[in-house]
């Protein structure tokens, strides 16, 4: 009774439970149709017909969704390559597909962001992101050195990898609170040809 119950609400208003629970949240997966490198009509087009990320409102390529301002679900695929903002030329082609959670209430996890990962983009991706190198992982022992002596505790408190896989490489960021709790975390997919201008970025800030 409860189960057909909690159906009958989801049939109401789907949006409602997307952020309800960590990391079983999503209704279906669907294998990866529009990647980083690909047009962006060809991404816009994919976004909308997405049975996770199929927006209320087109809005072509971000897709945020929300219980409350404490939970919130962000897509958002980008012309811009990762990293610092920097000019491009060509507006055509997506360079970046960036995953982001803020949630207040269950937190944010390295665990959630690679689910969530799974189930937009199929096994495929998901096990190319598995079987992915580690190119660069911070905070490094020096690094927290350094923030603790010119005070900058929130350079500490970020972590992340860079991994480099056979068919794109990958960005995993969450940021910890000062009760050592992340409510924001992102995952990035984009081009391999990006990564070296991302971790010297990553290793200089």
């Amino acid at each position: 009774m409860k189960n057909r119950q909690l159906k009958q609400a989801k049939a109401k208003n789907p949006n409602k439970y997307f952020l309800l629970f960590p990391f079983y949240f999503f209704l279906f997966t669907s294998a990866a149709q529009a990647l980083p490198g690909e047009s962006t009509e060809t991404v816009a087009a994919w976004i909308n017909a997405h049975p996770t990320l199929r927006p209320n409102v087109i809005d072509r390529l971000r897709v945020r969704k929300s219980n409350t301002a404490a939970q919130q679900f962000t897509f958002e695929a980008s012309v811009l390559p990762p990293g610092e903002l920097i000019l491009v030329k060509d507006r055509g082609q997506i360079r970046k597909e960036r995953i982001t959670f803020y949630d207040q209430i269950n937190g944010v996890t390295p665990n959630r962001l690679k689910e969530s990962l799974r189930v937009i983009y199929g096994p495929a991706i998901y096990q190319d992101y598995q079987r992915a190198r580690l190119v660069y992982d911070y905070p490094t022992p020096e690094t927290v050195d350094l923030a603790r002596r010119q005070e900058r505790p929130l350079l500490a408190a970020q972590e992340g990898e860079l991994l480099l896989g056979e068919r794109y490489a990958y960005w995993m960021e969450v940021t910890n609170t000062d009760s050592g709790k992340a409510f924001y975390g992102h995952l990035t997919i984009f081009p391999k040809e990006y990564l070296d201008k991302l971790e010297t970025q990553l290793r200089d800030r």
